[in-house]
């Protein structure tokens, strides 16, 4: 009776330990690395040994598993016979046999559920619930027994590193703590899903992550859809393009449609003398083009207009040295804070949505653009950048008038 009692206590403890290598497991892998760091720099000693058992955070989970593993396997030796001999008292009269398999069975039952219940899901919950705090308290117990058992922890590891190699990858010893753009943007959704963040800063947050995955192609105005000067035109040509088109700036063209050789601002248009604007050519206030190319990430091309000349009008060029189009200040802008609008761009000239729920866009608008515009996930693609390129892709020729084709989408919002 006292030893089924002190086996049944022993079990007991086993399951508080098979507690803390789950509660450890959790906390190592969902604690914050940044609070963990910062809090051992002033002087926590918790925190320091969790950032110890940290740096070897392989070593650490197969220590927590193997002790998890163990602790289960005493426990059923320990508790099933323990608890079964116990119930037997309580079915005196049953035939040995009937009674030894009911006990058997109860001792079952109740073990797994204590196991299963304060062993496992109790620690889980609270080390994903709390992983600082419970990564503190248990990390002292994880790293002693990894240590204890680090001969059999490390060959057991070997074994399962050699097995991942198989599969093409290298195992590692610390968790992946750097982030890409897109997952620190997946990050900053969630969190205004959630009501962490209101929307208009998650959308100002996740367009200045997404900004520097850009390049100057993403986001210039083509070729097709500049408004030029000529080098050739009188100096007014500047200022009857300004009143027509709202803009200040333009791209000046030499002989070849494609040769662009400068700039002009309406400025300096304005500051030549009334009665010499007809004979004054375009040329003479034109300033040297900066050239950017295409690959052109949006950073250095930041950088690149916001330094020289002050005219903030980049010429996009592709690898042949052809023109492909412009780039301004304003573009660059746009792509942190959202689209400008001013007295002189047209109401809704990126999209609207029609009367019968359908979404009528510019098909010089990126997917991304369009899934911020309409909520709806366009497909992106290597062979085009804009739902105008989507277009022809699907299509396979230049479409005609009123032409439709039909696109897969990965999922739809109901708006």
């Amino acid at each position: 009776m006292i030893v089924n009692i002190a086996m049944l206590v022993l079990a007991l403890v086993l399951v508080a330990m098979c507690g803390v290598f789950v509660a450890a497991e959790f906390a190592f892998v969902t604690v914050e690395r940044n609070r963990v760091e910062r809090a051992a720099e002033s002087g926590d000693a918790g925190a320091e040994g969790l950032r110890k058992a940290l740096k070897h955070l392989s070593t650490q989970l197969s220590g927590a598993q193997v002790g998890i593993t163990l602790t289960n396997l005493v426990i059923g030796f320990l508790a099933d016979r323990s608890i079964a001999a116990l119930l037997k008292g309580v079915l005196v009269g049953l035939p040995p046999a009937v009674a030894e398999a009911i006990s058997l069975a109860v001792a079952l039952v109740l073990l797994n559920v204590l196991t299963m219940v304060y062993g496992e899901l109790v620690p889980k919950n609270l080390a994903i619930a709390r992983p600082f705090e419970v990564g503190k308290v248990v990390q002292g117990f994880n790293r002693a027994f990894t240590t204890v058992m680090y001969g059999p922890i490390r060959a057991l590891n070997n074994l399962a590193n050699v097995v991942v190699r198989l599969f093409g990858m290298e195992p590692q010893e610390e968790l992946r703590s750097v982030r890409s753009p897109e997952e620190i943007a997946s990050v900053v959704r969630k969190s205004a899903k959630e009501g962490v963040l209101d929307d208009d800063t998650a959308a100002l947050v996740e367009r200045s992550i997404l900004f520097g995955t850009r390049t100057a192609s993403d986001i210039m105005t083509p070729r097709m859809r500049m408004h030029p000067v000529k080098a050739t035109d009188p100096v007014t040509a500047v200022i009857e393009a300004t009143r027509r088109t709202g803009h200040s700036r333009f791209p000046v063209l030499g002989e070849d449609a494609d040769e662009v050789v400068g700039v002009a601002h309406v400025k300096h248009a304005v500051a030549v003398p009334v009665q010499d604007r007809d004979s004054r050519r375009v040329a003479s206030i034109a300033r040297r083009p900066l050239q950017a190319p295409a690959s052109l990430e949006l950073d250095p091309l930041l950088t690149l207009l916001r330094g020289e000349g002050g005219m903030q009008m980049a010429v996009v060029v592709d690898e042949y040295g052809g023109t492909d189009g412009v780039v301004t200040m304003e573009d660059l802008v746009e792509e942190i804070v959202g689209e400008i609008s001013d007295e002189h761009d047209r109401l809704s000239s990126q999209g609207h949505r029609l009367r019968d729920g359908s979404w009528s866009v510019s098909g010089l608008l990126r997917p991304d653009e369009v899934h911020s515009l309409t909520g709806i996930a366009i497909p992106e693609g290597e062979h085009y950048d804009t739902i105008a390129g989507l277009f022809l892709v699907e299509y396979g020729a230049v479409p005609e008038r009123d032409a439709t084709v039909s696109v897969p989408l990965p999922h739809l919002l109901d708006l």
